[in-house]
């Protein structure tokens, strides 16, 4: 599955998403554990002070594909491997930490503080040596022109989402050109989730070079490593240290990305080829990790899942709510997760709410609207009138068979794998289901983007604000709202929690969305990722980041 992040979620694919794991490498491990059963607030990476961690290095990074887009902000540049390459290279506003609370980036702001609440007025003060590496100065203007692209207002830029941006009245300059003044029009609560990443000025200022500049191509970048090269015929992405870098120096001299295919993951690991690797939903990556010298498997809460989501614009076969109800109920949910990962997790259980994930503090079961019951959909299905003409047939209705179109990215054995379950589970309930297998360059641009499906298989990676990176799904207007499923109600629920600055106040109205979701069914949680990764035990400050951002700069080997 694909992956997609900041204030959108980040799209995976089913191989990436479901990962698995616990204890040490090598020749053994402790038992893995459940997601609802992790230590909240903590990851796993070999924390190592800095000065303790080796200088210099390559770390071997493996990706499923190169990035489409570099540009974050571009519609086609959410996918979570374009978060793992720019995120070495461009300034935030905020990074994430453990416990998903968030905290200034002090390399890029020397301070961000909420300076009015009447209007809303947030002041960003930019370090003064804070510089894009072709020698232009970072200052407000480069905020102000990624809002005024960002907030919608002009339809030739192709922007992933709007959210927050099209809440702000002005960007303006403050004491001087390091800082900005960012005041709102109406509020935006999760106003710590903008400028994350920040693009150059020249980025924001023409739509050509906003939708296209970035294509296999990073034109400038800020950050404490910088491109070295892009290969597409070896599927590489070298970066290298920052010399113009004003922060602590990165560590490593080089990351050098790679595309690997996943059944070559244990192998390339194991001939030093790589650093790590998800170890996903593969029991035999998993036992691989295991008998690796020199690998251990580190694991920590990540707000990962994959899905099912559901195609029902006016006229879609499901664009009726009560027979995508039908149909969820007729997916035995619990039976695809214990197939997928069960022998790795014995205890894993669906994902039961579409905001809040397990494992976090705010997690609620509201699915027991589309439990696992066949004949309760069988009888909804009779009564919406797709008629059963005996058992193991298609039902029809109006001569017209009940048969879904289920789009899948081919040649992922995963995706094959729970296509199939979801295949045989509907087939019993008579329903016939279509699979298209959609190449990897077509799977977004012709199939989800333009909502080509009646039921797709992709992941989504959340982020540290829910209402913030869902309400782009799940909202009529929504950019990632592939489905287009959406009811009034939950667009006034999203419109009134992004309003409201009182954090509890906010997750009551996040519980209120989730519960009408359940009962729309716009898309159906899988499983949850167990946040596991197989990693070279001597690489410090990196493998199982939860919720966390990496510090490039102090990631590094130790011994």
């Amino acid at each position: 599955m694909r992956i997609r992040s900041t204030t959108v979620l980040a799209l995976v694919t089913a191989f990436a998403l479901t990962a698995c794991g616990g204890g040490a490498g090598g020749g053994g491990g402790a038992p893995v554990v459940a997601p609802d059963e992790l230590q909240q607030g903590q990851n796993d990476i070999n924390p190592v002070p800095r000065d303790q961690v080796r200088d210099g290095g390559d770390l071997r990074w493996p990706l499923d594909q190169l990035p489409d887009n570099f540009n974050r902000n571009h519609i086609d540049g959410t996918l979570e491997v374009n978060s793992e390459v720019v995120s070495a290279l461009l300034p935030f506003s905020h990074r994430t930490l453990p416990d998903a609370t968030v905290e200034v980036d002090s390399d890029y702001f020397t301070s961000i503080e909420l300076t009015s609440t009447e209007p809303q007025t947030v002041t960003y003060t930019i370090r003064p040596e804070a510089t894009w590496d072709d020698g232009t100065p970072i200052t407000w203007r480069d905020l102000q022109a990624q809002w005024q692209v960002m907030n919608g207002s002009d339809p030739a830029f192709q922007v992933s989402s709007t959210t927050g941006y099209e809440d702000i009245a002005s960007v303006e300059r403050g004491v001087d050109d390091k800082q900005a003044v960012v005041t709102f029009a109406r509020v935006f609560s999760e106003w710590r989730s903008l400028f994350s990443p920040i693009y150059p000025v020249a980025t924001n200022t023409d739509p050509d070079t906003f939708n296209r500049g970035w294509i296999n191509a990073v034109p400038n970048s800020a950050g404490p490593f910088r491109l070295e090269g892009i290969d597409t015929t070896a599927q590489t992405i070298t970066l290298v240290r920052n010399e113009k870098w004003w922060g602590e120096p990165a560590k490593l001299d080089r990351i050098i990305f790679r595309v690997v295919e996943r059944a070559a993951l244990a192998d390339a690991l194991a001939n030093g080829e790589i650093d790590w690797y998800a170890i996903g939903s593969d029991i035999n990556l998993f036992t691989r990790a295991q008998t690796i010298p020199g690998v251990e498997i580190r694991q920590a809460v990540e707000p990962r899942y994959n899905h099912i989501t559901f195609g029902g614009a006016p006229g879609a076969p499901l664009s009726d709510p009560a027979l995508r109800r039908a149909v969820a109920q007729s997916i035995d949910r619990q039976a695809i997760a214990r197939a997928m990962v069960g022998q790795i997790v014995p205890e894993i259980t669906p994902l039961g709410n579409y905001l809040y994930v397990q494992g976090s503090k705010n997690h609620v079961d509201h699915s027991q609207v589309v439990a696992h019951d066949p004949a309760a959909a069988a009888a909804e299905l009779d009564r919406l009138g797709w008629a059963s003409p005996g058992e193991g047939q298609i039902r029809t209705k109006d001569g017209n068979p009940l048969t879904l179109r289920l789009v899948t990215d081919a040649g992922n054995p995963i995706t094959e794998r729970i296509v199939a379950l979801i295949r045989d589970q509907l087939g019993a309930a008579g329903i016939g289901v279509e699979v298209v297998q959609a190449a990897a360059s077509d799977f977004f641009d012709e199939y989800v983007t333009p909502g080509n499906f009646d039921m797709v298989t992709f992941g989504w990676a959340g982020t540290a604000f829910p209402v913030t990176s869902t309400r782009n799904i799940y909202t009529s207007t929504g950019e990632q709202n592939y489905g287009k499923i959406s009811t009034p109600e939950i667009d006034a629920l999203y419109d009134q929690a992004i309003r409201e600055l009182d954090d509890a106040r906010r997750v009551e109205l996040g519980q209120q969305i989730d519960q009408l979701l359940w009962e729309e069914v716009p898309q159906l949680p899988l499983y949850q990722s167990t946040g596991a990764y197989a990693v070279r035990s001597t690489l410090a400050n990196f493998g199982a980041q939860g919720f966390a951002d990496v510090d490039y700069a102090d990631v590094g080997f130790v011994g």
